[in-house]
């Protein structure tokens, strides 16, 4: 039988110390993943949200007897609503007096019941 000498285990002691940083090492050497190429999602077309000049443009065109807007507030129906109700004074009324629920379509904001706003105008001033 053999004896083992000192040089036999200093050169164990070495290979022990070594086999984890070669095994550490061939970690390393892992190609990295290749990119995944990402989409970006369309952009969500919205309305600009309106405002008593458009909100005034858009009573004048549907109720073009009516007087024109002096005031106007509009704000959303409701939480996730796409409806927005506007309250507005007409003529020399400084007062929210009046309500007209918009709709956005397809590019513009539109009167949801154009006739009920412009008949409600009318029998005020009659």
């Amino acid at each position: 039988m053999r004896r083992h000498s000192k040089q036999d285990t200093a050169h164990v002691n070495k290979l022990t110390l070594l086999l984890p940083i070669f095994a550490l090492a061939a970690c390393g050497q892992e190609p990295a993943p290749e990119p995944v190429p990402t989409t970006t999602p369309e952009p969500v077309k919205t309305l600009p949200a309106p405002n008593q000049a458009s909100f005034s443009a858009l009573l004048g065109e549907a109720c073009p007897s009516a007087e024109k807007v002096n005031t106007a507030v509009c704000k959303r129906a409701g939480m996730g609503s796409k409806d927005v109700v506007c309250e507005f004074g007409l003529g020399e009324d400084t007062y929210l007096r009046h309500k007209a629920t918009l709709t956005a379509g397809e590019d513009a904001w539109t009167l949801a019941d154009a006739d009920a706003v412009c008949a409600e105008h009318g029998t005020h001033h009659k």
